[in-house]
Formats: structure tokens, sequence, C-alpha cells
């Protein structure tokens, strides 16, 4: 069997990548950040940077994001989209790769808790990064692959999951890291060509909060889904709210 903890270099991912995502490739065994691995504005859209550990990982609103060396799948990729575009749609784009991703080489049914992380069951088993600068975007991406219980991260405001707890088995990262390639750019076309209408439905049937009492900043209410701009539609005796971004705290019935 292989060691599926061996390092991602790159002589064992190019040669397996189908597209032009991870061309250039950037592996190292340590860094701070994979994020700032692709600030170099002479790298095109869809380098790649990868890493076994970061020693300053970070997560939104600030958070950090911490890991166990050679556990999970750390990466990194830089987009190049249009000036102007929406480009906060692009976790949703990201998380639905992801997801993709992660279904095709386990076969574990994910969902997307809007608007950055992805779930199998009510656990996090990724979350998402988008870092926008000028007309460059750094999408950073962890997926937790190889650890144990013991190894996951206690009092998270979302419990956490690894896709090696969740399905009782070790999982390849190389085979998960060239899927994650091929899903992301194919769906980063379609959003380049279309927006995310033609993503819709598989969003939709993946939302994980959908029916579900939520609070975002001042908005409570329910989660009526996703619309068509990516925003999240919050239902209230009052009507429809529509919100582009925030923490979503889930409400607990007593």
């Amino acid at each position: 069997m292989a060691d599926r903890s061996r390092p991602l270099t790159a002589d064992r991912v190019v040669p397996l990548l189908p597209g032009r995502f991870g061309r250039p490739y950037r592996w190292s065994e340590e860094c701070a950040s994979t994020q700032d691995e692709l600030r170099d504005a002479g790298l095109p859209d869809g380098a790649v940077a990868v890493t076994d550990h970061q020693t300053g990982g970070r997560g939104r609103s600030g958070r950090s994001w911490s890991d166990v060396a050679g556990r999970s799948l750390l990466l990194s990729v830089l987009l190049r989209p249009p000036a102007g575009g929406p480009v906060e749609q692009l976790s949703l784009v990201v998380g639905l790769a992801v997801a993709e991703a992660i279904e095709a080489t386990t076969g574990l049914a994910t969902t997307i808790k809007w608007p950055n992380d992805v779930l199998v069951g009510e656990r996090k088993v990724a979350g998402i990064l988008l870092e926008s600068s000028g007309e460059t975007v750094i999408c950073g991406i962890g997926v937790n692959v190889a650890q144990d219980d013991s190894e996951l991260p206690a009092g998270t405001r979302l419990p956490s999951t690894s896709l090696r707890v969740a399905t009782g088995r070790a999982q390849d990262r190389l085979t998960l890291l060239v899927a994650l390639l091929a899903s992301l750019e194919s769906r980063y076309e379609t959003w380049l060509a279309a927006a995310l209408a033609p993503l819709l439905p598989e969003l939709e049937r993946r939302d994980a909060l959908r029916g579900k009492a939520v609070t975002i900043g001042s908005h409570t209410g329910t989660a009526g889904g996703i619309a068509s701009d990516g925003r999240l539609r919050i239902l209230t005796p009052e009507g429809e709210t529509l919100v582009a971004s925030g923490e979503v705290v889930l409400q607990v019935s007593d």
C-alpha cells in the first residue's frame, strides 16, 4: 500500500494534473501560510501552493487554522477574475469544488455551510479563505484528511471531523488534491462564463443551512436558500433579507 502521508511534491503531483490549475506548482514542507506563497505579481491564474504544515495558518475573521503536519490537505490557488466581478461568490465556487472532490474520492455525502465551510454530517471537514488584492484573489483551502479524533481541534464554533474519522479508513491526499484542482478549474471556468447561475442547483442540493434558524449580525430568521448572486436568504415574519457576508450562528431550540 502506498504511504498516504508522503509529501505532495511536484514530481508526484504535476504529472497527474489534467488541466492548467497547478501550473506552476509550489511545494514546501513547511511555511507560514500557503496564502503568502502566491503573492508574486508574475504568477498566472491557476498557480498553486501546497504545504505539509503551516506555522501561521489563518481562517476567516482573523481566526487561526491549526494543523498536524502531514495530516491535512493545505493549499492556496491564485485566481485572476475580471476586474469588478463579484469575487465574493468564489467562496461558494471553491466550496462546491471541494465538496465534489471529497464525494468523488471518498464516497462521503457533503454539504456546504454558507459561505465557506464544507461539512460531512454536522461536522466541518474543510474551510475556505479568500484574500483579494487588486485583480488577484488567493483562495486558501484546508481539508482535514488523516487526523484521528485526538488530533482534531476542540472548542471550535462548529465541531470538526476528518476524512479518516468519517470513513473509518486512510485517505489518499494525492488523489484528493488532483480531483480538487480538476473540479475547481471546471467550476471556475463555468463561473467566469455565466456566474453562479449554472452552479446554483448543486449549491442548493448541498445547502447545509436551508430551513434552519440562524443569526447573522443583526439578522435572525430562517435560512431560505442561496440567492442567484450568492447572498443568503433570511426569512423573517417581516419578509426576506439578503445577507452578503457574516458569521452564521445556528439557533438551538430549547
